[in-house]
């Protein structure tokens, strides 16, 4: 099946398998979707990942991550840019998620990073999604 958008696919399933319950999601593997899940269980809001070697396309997996109170970690993750629209943002312009309770990841030239360690290092970029 062929995804227009593969950062919208992920972030779906895993907003999708959180709603249901379920202990991991498995998607189409690529880099940047890699980097997304690094970022994600670095932050702690899932519990871990792996690439699963398989042809024609490697496959992610992604563990989640429930709270004591059996609600998932990850109350809300939307997309930001967009095929159609892209959002870009300077050092200055990169959004605080819930006023610092919850985490940006942006796309910039040294690579996926959250919006904080953008602002640290003085950089802009894309706004992939925004996590809380």
């Amino acid at each position: 099946m062929s995804v227009n958008d593969p950062i919208s696919d992920m972030l779906t399933r895993i907003r999708n398998a959180g709603m249901a319950r379920q202990t991991e999601t498995t998607m189409p593997s690529s880099k940047i979707l890699v980097a997304i899940a690094k970022i994600l269980k670095d932050e702690g809001y899932i519990a871990d990942f792996r690439v699963v070697e398989q042809e024609p396309q490697n496959n992610l997996v992604v563990k989640l991550l429930y709270g004591p109170d059996k609600k998932p970690t990850i109350r809300e993750i939307k997309r930001v840019s967009k095929p159609g629209l892209r959002v870009y943002a300077g050092k200055d312009e990169i959004p605080r998620v819930r006023s610092g309770l919850g985490i940006a990841i942006v796309s910039t030239p040294q690579g996926v990073l959250t919006g904080y360690e953008a602002r640290r290092r003085g950089i802009g970029g894309e706004v992939l999604c925004t996590v809380f």
